[in-house]
């Protein structure tokens, strides 16, 4: 059985006994926002997708802080913003209590194993998250990172950017009215990976060991991740396919291309789950995957199964069923895209060919796309800036539910279709309790919840 989450450790260990004395009152920390206040905010992990989201969130905020492990990726955004300090390694900013007292927000865009300490150091400081997709690298640190934004009061956003386009909403808002009547199936698929994995790198066929660029600091990039030496096939970009590091394709992109669906059919905790997977090994993510997620009925809607389809098995795409891929592009009038998704109810189909959700067919004649104009949700069609923007006012407004990728949302999205990864690891099915957080079987223990590395634990997640 997998450890439950008690009650001590969703509350937070005590930022005291951790060291971190000045985090201790957390919720009493946060400040109060008038509109035309200016926030401050830090960034952690400017490089890659890291780039934009501090140039997006510096177009709304003062940024004072900069974290990057590597100094290449650093040094133009510290150029962009002298005045800010930097830091390559996040515990060093944590440590610095003045300028903490100065930061109202963060970003997080690191590596996917290194999401959930840095945010929840953040949130038991009383400060604001942004944080890159997937939300966490473990199903625990979901749960986890949902409990401490709600417990601390904090405004949070999930860099899923197709949440904020009003085809995406509209699409949602048409599915929950009952558009396509029960909806018991949902298909996704993606192009991922689109970087080095199974078969070609394995625990068998690991990448060539060398040494550390005097530029990146290899220790905080491990962060809680085992002690290993530098490869240069894992930093900057191929980290997605290390189970060390990344989530593979399904952490990747599902909480983009799965967003519309979840939203709609209002998911939570999927009960049941199994998958088949090619070249599994402890090293690497596989080269295919087909994983079966069962959902539970929820309020006036049925149970739903929902498929999820990644790679290439024996030479071809690991696509959902010909005859449905049919229905779905004679919706489109094109050739099925490489990434996309398909509800089936029982009053017709829905095909959104795109990896966001934003352009959506519905086979009742329903069409949404960025000119729709959602009336149930908030009007937003900012796309990656537009998600920023909305975080930032549920700041000023003292409203976290305001961010519709905001934690508790993201926070099941995410830990949802991370089991779809256990089923993976373990190549078993099992059953799935989202309220207790337990499996039913013991090989799930170590994918849901993984030990950090020793001085890397900040937050008592190994207590």
């Amino acid at each position: 059985m997998a450890r439950r989450i008690t009650r001590r450790q969703m509350l937070g260990t005590s930022a005291a006994s951790l060291g971190y004395l000045h985090l201790a009152p957390a919720v009493s920390q946060a400040r109060v926002f008038r509109a035309s206040d200016k926030l401050r905010v830090a960034g952690i992990g400017v490089g890659g997708k890291g780039s934009s989201d501090i140039d997006q969130a510096g177009d709304l905020m003062d940024v004072v802080a900069l974290v990057d492990i590597d100094e290449g990726k650093l040094a133009p955004k510290a150029k962009k913003w002298p005045e800010a300090k930097t830091f390559s390694d996040f515990r060093k900013l944590f440590d610095d209590a003045a300028l903490l007292k100065n930061i109202d927000a963060f970003t997080v865009s690191t590596p996917d194993h290194m999401h959930a300490v840095p945010s929840i150091l953040a949130m038991r400081a009383g400060k604001h998250v942004y944080c890159q997709k997937p939300l966490t690298h473990d199903v625990y640190e979901a749960h986890l990172m949902r409990a401490e934004a709600k417990k601390n009061k904090v405004c949070t956003q999930m860099g899923n950017q197709g949440t904020a386009a009003n085809g995406l909403r509209k699409a949602a808002e048409l599915v929950r009215a009952g558009t396509l009547g029960d909806v018991t199936e949902v298909h996704v698929w993606t192009n991922r990976p689109i970087w080095p994995q199974a078969p070609k790198v394995t625990d068998k066929a690991p990448p060539k060991e060398s040494e550390a660029p005097k530029t990146v600091n290899w220790d905080a990039f491990l962060g809680v991740a085992p002690e290993r030496h530098y490869a240069a096939g894992i930093h900057p970009f191929a980290w997605r396919g290390f189970w060390d590091y990344g989530t593979g394709a399904i952490g990747d992109m599902a909480c983009h291309t799965a967003n519309m669906a979840f939203m709609g059919l209002n998911l939570a905790h999927p009960t049941k789950l199994s998958a088949e997977a090619g070249d599994v090994n402890p090293l690497t993510c596989p080269s295919f995957a087909r994983v079966t997620m069962q959902f539970p009925a929820r309020d006036k809607m049925v149970p739903v199964s929902l498929f999820w389809y990644e790679g290439q098995k024996d030479g071809k795409k690991v696509l959902p069923p010909e005859s449905l891929v049919e229905k779905a592009t004679g919706l489109s009038k094109k050739a099925l895209v490489n990434s996309g998704s398909i509800l089936v109810g029982t009053k017709g189909i829905a095909y959104s060919p795109d990896d966001y959700g934003a352009n959506v067919f519905f086979s009742t004649g329903e069409v949404t796309s960025g000119s729709s104009k959602p009336e149930t949700l908030p009007s937003n069609n900012g796309g990656d800036g537009g998600q920023k923007k909305e975080w930032v006012e549920a700041i000023k407004a003292n409203k976290p539910e305001m961010a519709l990728s905001n934690f508790d949302y993201a926070g099941l999205l995410t830990a949802a279709f991370l089991l779809g990864n256990v089923a993976i690891r373990t190549g078993k099915s099992f059953n799935w309790d989202g309220e207790k957080t337990t499996a039913d079987i013991k090989e799930a223990g170590p994918f849901i919840r993984r030990e950090y590395r020793k001085g890397w634990d900040l937050i008592g997640y190994n207590a």
